[in-house]
């Protein structure tokens, strides 16, 4: 007759299985560590190449011509490949590890549920950059990231929730404070995602 600590070590091990095949676990901390450091490294450009000295140390006012425009653009799409690329090669080499298949029913529902969100945001700030509304981009794009990560979170790690929430709140205080816009993005997409990346692999990977 099993015992009780037999029968509860079986349920655990059950239940590690559903959760595998249900959730992708195979998303690396390392992947969000790298891509704050990318945000960051980009934030810093586009202070630079967009923005020009106010009456106020804290303050700078944004001119954007035809050209920034376009850099902008490239910047936000290169950075946006930068993190993916980054993040398809540490989550390969976990899955690797792990003896885990990297592209099945969950990571599409991962991919899925991110990607709409996500898309849609990069999209519409596109527009608004076009339109000339470029004040509204920040916020934008933190609100629907932090929405799609909020979507995916229910495949995955759940504390991916936790940093989408942290992402929609960033957005909305940029969306109040609309002249520290690229401040917000910063710590969302920058220092939001190194603190996130180093939790993650401190609880799961270390």
């Amino acid at each position: 007759m099993k015992s009780q600590a037999d029968a509860l070590r079986e349920i655990s091990e059950i239940k590690q299985l559903m959760e595998r095949s249900s959730r992708f676990l195979s998303l690396s901390g390392l992947s969000g560590i790298f891509a704050g450091v990318y945000a960051l490294i980009a934030a810093v450009i586009v202070y630079f190449r967009a923005y020009q000295p106010d009456d106020s140390i804290f303050y700078r006012r944004a001119y954007f011509s035809e050209n920034t425009v376009k850099e902008l653009i490239f910047i936000g799409i290169a950075t946006l490949v930068l993190a993916i690329s980054t993040g398809l090669i540490f989550s390969y080499r976990k899955a690797k590890k792990s003896g885990e298949p990297i592209w099945n029913n969950s990571s599409k529902r991962v991919v899925f549920n991110l990607a709409i969100p996500l898309a849609t945001g990069g999209i519409f700030s596109i527009i608004l950059l076009l339109k000339g509304m470029a004040i509204m981009v920040a916020p934008v794009t933190l609100i629907f990231y932090g929405l799609s990560l909020v979507n995916a979170s229910k495949y995955t790690f759940g504390d991916i929730r936790s940093l989408g929430i942290g992402e929609i709140i960033l957005g909305l205080l940029a969306a109040y404070f609309s002249g520290y816009g690229l401040f917000f993005w910063a710590i969302g997409f920058g220092i939001l995602h190194i603190l996130y990346g180093g939790i993650m692999y401190y609880k799961y990977e270390r």
